[in-house]
Protein backbone atom coordinates (compact mmCIF):
# COMPACT_ATOMS: atom_id res chain seq x y z
CA UNK A 1 0.00 0.00 0.00
CA UNK A 2 1.24 3.44 -1.03
CA UNK A 3 1.99 5.91 1.81
CA UNK A 4 -0.67 8.77 1.93
CA UNK A 5 -0.28 12.20 3.53
CA UNK A 6 -3.38 10.73 6.05
CA UNK A 7 -1.93 7.17 6.82
CA UNK A 8 1.50 8.42 7.89
CA UNK A 9 0.33 10.72 10.30
CA UNK A 10 -2.11 7.79 12.17
CA UNK A 11 1.06 5.25 11.37
CA UNK A 12 2.97 8.44 12.88
CA UNK A 13 0.95 8.87 15.52
CA UNK A 14 0.75 5.07 16.19
CA UNK A 15 4.60 4.34 16.13
CA UNK A 16 4.90 7.24 18.86
CA UNK A 17 2.03 5.69 20.96
CA UNK A 18 4.08 2.04 20.91
CA UNK A 19 5.82 -0.01 22.78
CA UNK A 20 9.20 -0.22 21.44
CA UNK A 21 12.18 1.95 22.93
CA UNK A 22 12.94 5.40 21.90
CA UNK A 23 15.49 4.43 18.75
CA UNK A 24 13.25 1.68 17.22
CA UNK A 25 10.34 4.17 17.51
CA UNK A 26 12.44 6.73 15.98
CA UNK A 27 14.11 4.50 13.47
CA UNK A 28 9.96 3.58 12.42
CA UNK A 29 8.89 7.30 12.18
CA UNK A 30 12.02 7.84 9.61
CA UNK A 31 10.88 5.41 7.33
CA UNK A 32 7.46 6.11 7.34
CA UNK A 33 8.29 9.60 5.92
CA UNK A 34 11.11 8.14 3.89
CA UNK A 35 8.34 5.89 2.22
CA UNK A 36 5.68 9.12 1.87
CA UNK A 37 7.77 11.15 -0.40
CA UNK A 38 9.59 9.60 -1.61
CA UNK A 39 12.82 10.59 0.08
CA UNK A 40 16.49 9.34 -0.12
CA UNK A 41 17.36 9.82 3.60
CA UNK A 42 15.23 10.88 6.99
CA UNK A 43 16.97 11.36 10.46
CA UNK A 44 15.41 12.44 13.45
CA UNK A 45 18.17 14.00 15.77
CA UNK A 46 17.97 15.22 19.35
CA UNK A 47 19.36 18.58 20.15
CA UNK A 48 21.13 19.12 23.37
CA UNK A 49 22.67 22.27 24.91
CA UNK A 50 25.82 22.31 23.17
CA UNK A 51 24.91 19.31 20.39
CA UNK A 52 22.61 17.47 18.59
CA UNK A 53 23.03 14.22 18.27
CA UNK A 54 21.55 11.61 15.49
CA UNK A 55 18.37 9.46 17.68
CA UNK A 56 17.74 7.40 14.08
CA UNK A 57 17.51 7.28 10.58
CA UNK A 58 16.46 5.53 7.50
CA UNK A 59 17.82 5.25 4.26
CA UNK A 60 20.82 4.07 2.77
CA UNK A 61 23.88 4.54 5.61
CA UNK A 62 24.34 6.68 8.39
CA UNK A 63 25.15 10.35 7.71
CA UNK A 64 28.97 11.85 7.88
CA UNK A 65 28.49 13.90 11.24
CA UNK A 66 26.24 11.66 13.81
CA UNK A 67 27.00 14.86 16.22
CA UNK A 68 28.08 18.20 15.87
CA UNK A 69 28.09 21.44 17.58
CA UNK A 70 24.68 22.81 17.92
CA UNK A 71 25.29 26.43 16.00
CA UNK A 72 26.46 24.36 13.00
CA UNK A 73 24.83 23.51 9.32
CA UNK A 74 21.48 24.17 8.28
CA UNK A 75 20.01 22.08 11.21
CA UNK A 76 22.20 25.48 13.48
CA UNK A 77 20.18 27.89 11.65
CA UNK A 78 16.68 25.68 12.06
CA UNK A 79 17.47 25.77 15.65
CA UNK A 80 18.62 29.44 16.23
CA UNK A 81 15.75 30.64 13.83
CA UNK A 82 13.15 28.14 15.12
CA UNK A 83 11.85 27.74 12.29
CA UNK A 84 11.73 25.27 9.06
CA UNK A 85 15.31 25.83 6.68
CA UNK A 86 14.69 24.24 2.99
CA UNK A 87 17.72 24.55 0.32
CA UNK A 88 16.88 23.51 -2.71
CA UNK A 89 20.30 23.26 -3.64
CA UNK A 90 22.66 22.94 -1.04
CA UNK A 91 26.04 22.91 -3.04
CA UNK A 92 25.32 26.71 -3.27
CA UNK A 93 24.77 27.05 0.60
CA UNK A 94 27.59 27.66 2.52
CA UNK A 95 25.87 26.17 5.95
CA UNK A 96 25.05 22.68 4.68
CA UNK A 97 27.49 20.20 6.37
CA UNK A 98 27.90 17.39 4.08
CA UNK A 99 26.45 14.05 5.35
CA UNK A 100 26.31 12.55 2.02
CA UNK A 101 28.38 13.77 -1.20
CA UNK A 102 25.06 13.13 -3.02
CA UNK A 103 22.76 15.57 -1.25
CA UNK A 104 21.45 17.98 -3.23
CA UNK A 105 18.22 19.28 -1.25
CA UNK A 106 17.44 19.37 1.97
CA UNK A 107 14.73 20.31 4.02
CA UNK A 108 15.60 20.72 8.70
CA UNK A 109 12.59 20.63 10.46
CA UNK A 110 12.79 22.02 14.05
CA UNK A 111 10.80 20.17 16.90
CA UNK A 112 9.42 23.06 19.77
CA UNK A 113 9.26 22.42 23.28
CA UNK A 114 6.38 25.38 23.27
CA UNK A 115 6.53 25.23 27.49
CA UNK A 116 10.46 25.69 27.59
CA UNK A 117 10.48 28.10 24.30
CA UNK A 118 13.49 25.55 22.70
CA UNK A 119 14.28 23.54 20.02
CA UNK A 120 14.63 19.93 21.27
CA UNK A 121 14.83 18.17 17.95
CA UNK A 122 15.01 17.74 14.02
CA UNK A 123 13.31 16.21 11.49
CA UNK A 124 15.85 16.23 8.62
CA UNK A 125 14.87 15.10 5.09
CA UNK A 126 17.31 14.84 2.28
CA UNK A 127 16.86 14.18 -1.31
CA UNK A 128 19.55 14.08 -4.31
CA UNK A 129 17.66 15.89 -6.53
CA UNK A 130 17.83 19.63 -6.68
CA UNK A 131 15.04 21.57 -5.47
CA UNK A 132 12.97 18.32 -4.27
CA UNK A 133 10.93 19.80 -1.76
CA UNK A 134 7.57 22.07 -2.58
CA UNK A 135 5.70 23.77 -0.24
CA UNK A 136 3.18 21.12 -0.29
CA UNK A 137 6.33 18.87 0.73
CA UNK A 138 7.43 21.88 3.55
CA UNK A 139 3.64 21.37 5.07
CA UNK A 140 3.55 17.57 4.93
CA UNK A 141 6.92 17.13 6.57
CA UNK A 142 6.18 20.07 9.29
CA UNK A 143 2.96 18.22 9.99
CA UNK A 144 5.04 14.75 10.46
CA UNK A 145 7.18 16.48 12.69
CA UNK A 146 4.39 17.79 15.07
CA UNK A 147 2.75 14.27 14.84
CA UNK A 148 6.14 12.96 16.06
CA UNK A 149 6.91 15.37 18.52
CA UNK A 150 5.75 13.59 21.53
CA UNK A 151 9.34 11.37 20.68
CA UNK A 152 11.05 14.51 22.17
CA UNK A 153 8.26 16.01 24.42
CA UNK A 154 6.46 14.65 27.45
CA UNK A 155 2.85 15.06 26.92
Amino acid sequence: MAVTKGNVFESIRFIVSGAENRVEKARKIAEAIRNYGPYRWVGLYDVGRDEVSIISFSGPSAPACPTFPIGKGLTGSAIKEKKTVVVGDVTKDPRYLTAFGSTKSEIIIPILDSRRGMVVGTVDVESERTDAFSDTDRKALEDCAIAASSLWIAE
